[in-house]
């Protein structure tokens, strides 16, 4: 059977948006092949055409993720929005509840600590521009003070997001949430 031009490339990125949301739900080593081909509505035998291991896949998918992330920042930043504003954005119910849509890093740092070098040398560039992007919103934004508490303020947002997954009690998830975002908000202050 022919496929007009582009399906393959179609199919692909289809894999991976897939992917890319099945980790972020479920985790690297829980995501199976056959379960993500399965999603993306394709046999387990469609994978090999498109990706040479799940390591390769799992990359892609990160990558993905996590430029989706940045791109919502960056149009953040083009509408006008200040650090109050990303950080609440961040740190909100619907991320709360939604894991398959949002931040890989809050879903999946532990794996990603696990992972080949390679995909970890993605993550740490892809972790680079994004704290570049917030650090822009702090005060003195170009110095390395400025990229340093921007980093801080990252992972008190993902830690925070972690701690109030965790917890089944929608009113502590919450005011975990809340209390984030007043130490991060003090903590761009400093």
């Amino acid at each position: 059977m022919r496929f007009e031009k582009g399906h393959k490339a179609a199919t692909r990125r289809h894999i991976i948006d897939v992917a890319s949301k099945c980790v972020r739900r479920d985790g690297i080593s829980a995501a199976g092949i056959a379960g993500i081909m399965g999603e993306a509505g394709l046999t387990k035998g469609a994978f090999s055409p498109h990706f040479e291991s799940k390591e390769a896949l799992v990359r892609e998918a990160l990558a993905s993720a996590l430029g989706d992330q940045q791109h919502r920042l960056d149009e953040d930043q083009q509408r006008g929005l200040a650090l109050e504003g990303a950080i609440r954005r961040y740190l909100n119910r619907a991320h709360l509840e939604d894991p398959a849509e949002g931040c890989p890093s809050a879903a999946l740092l532990p794996e990603i600590a696990r992972q080949p070098l390679s995909t970890r040398q993605d993550y740490e560039k892809a972790l680079r521009s994004y704290v570049s992007s917030l650090a822009a919103l702090l005060p003195d934004a170009d110095s390395a003070a400025s990229r340093r508490r921007a980093t801080a303020i990252f992972g008190l947002m993902v830690g925070t997001l972690q701690f109030a997954r965790a917890v089944p009690d929608t009113v502590q998830a919450e005011q975990i949430l809340e209390g984030g975002v007043e130490a991060a908000l003090h903590l761009a202050r400093v």
